[in-house]
């Protein structure tokens, strides 16, 4: 739809063309090697260009891809809760968001190995400023979400992102994954933005908000690395929040992080999906509130089923010099752990260590909050 041409990923009559130029460019080029690192050039460029759809290029590289970095920098996936779903249904997959790339190729990883209907995915429009980044993105069913602008321009962006959301799960029966949040999170507290699901809401026009939604087949996710490869990158914009400073990036640091995300030791990695969201609502009960019950319900059953590592328990230990989780790491784990923030983390600046410390043990501290509260 002409509506949607300045978002959308690449429709099957433009993937051979695009696939043409990737296999020219130097920077993908060095993708595909790594992806195959036994074939020649002149093999690679076969399997690349008889690629004839996006499914084709998900199932014949990105799918070899990922499985090579996992095999390279983890200790293994594990999931939970795919095999309750529909294969036949698509889903909007809510999750939290760690890493730039690889959370949602995971997540595809997963669907492909289940069955499930693959998803088209949210990604900023500040990520896909290089060209051959931009062209990778509509390469994998990409789609782009449009920040900055006037205020008018936003609420325009985000009704057509809305709107090309339904288009796709209803239309199209295509799934859909976006982050709970903008940006990934960066102090290891996954809590949805109200904003993510007002701007979803949008298509909803004249219908009833909650019935709207609950015909989206919400599904939460929750994503967990052992290790965050990308951890020393946040520490620097956590301390600058911290001190209330504005934080500017360098100019090549989101694909610095996207390549640390995918190259980086991630050891364990585990993904929860939950049973679809059924909402309701009162007759009387007024958008935002809605809006933030359904807030309360994602943070609660992301937190909730977000596996817990000995990482975690041991930052939570260190920052706060105590020995409540010793049962769930051993030496070996401490020691490892230790050294990773020594290693990565200046130990003459408090701050620093603490930040450090608070990403990872912060799923920990949410697990004991939802405990007290439905103790409560």
């Amino acid at each position: 739809m002409v509506q949607f041409d300045d978002i959308r990923y690449f429709n099957e009559e433009e993937v051979g063309v695009a696939l043409k130029s990737a296999v020219r460019h130097p920077m993908i080029k060095t993708l595909f090697q790594y992806t195959f690192p036994d074939k020649t050039d002149e093999e690679i460029k076969e399997i690349v260009l008889s690629c004839k759809t996006v499914n084709d290029f998900q199932r014949e590289v990105i799918s070899v891809t990922v499985k090579r970095v996992l095999e390279e920098t983890s200790a293994g996936l594990t999931t939970t809760g795919f095999d309750k779903l529909d294969p036949e249904q698509s889903y909007l997959y809510i999750s939290n968001h760690r890493d730039i790339v690889l959370d949602t190729c995971l997540i595809n990883l997963t669907l492909f190995n289940y069955d499930l209907i693959r998803t088209a995915s949210a990604i900023g429009d500040n990520l896909v400023q290089r060209p051959f980044v931009n062209a990778l993105s509509k390469l994998t069913r990409n789609f782009i979400v449009k920040r900055g602008g006037t205020p008018r321009e936003t609420l325009m962006s985000s009704k057509n992102l809305s709107e090309y959301v339904e288009y796709l799960l209803k239309e199209r029966n295509r799934s859909v994954w976006i982050a709970q949040r903008q940006g990934r999170t960066k102090d290891g507290n996954d809590v949805t933005e109200q904003g993510v699901l007002k701007m979803i809401a949008l298509a909803a026009g004249k219908r009833p908000v909650a019935e709207y939604l609950n015909s989206l087949k919400i599904v939460p996710v929750s994503i967990s690395y052992e290790y965050d490869p990308t951890d020393i990158l946040k520490v620097p914009e956590l301390l600058a929040k911290k001190a209330q400073k504005e934080y500017i990036k360098s100019e090549n640091e989101d694909f610095n992080s996207i390549l640390k995300g995918a190259l980086g030791q991630k050891k364990h990695i585990h993904i929860h999906a939950s049973e679809p969201l059924e909402l309701k609502t009162k007759d009387d009960e007024a958008v935002n509130q809605l809006l933030q019950h359904v807030v309360s319900k994602l943070d609660r059953v992301i937190q909730s089923n977000y596996r817990l590592w000995p990482t975690n328990y041991i930052a939570f230990d260190l920052l706060n010099d105590t020995q409540s989780y010793t049962e769930h790491y051993t030496d070996k784990d401490q020691k490892q752990f230790e050294r990773r923030l020594r290693l990565r983390v200046d130990m003459k600046d408090p701050e620093a260590v603490k930040s450090f410390l608070n990403m990872y043990a912060r799923p920990v501290i949410n697990k004991e909050e939802l405990e007290l509260a439905y103790e409560a």
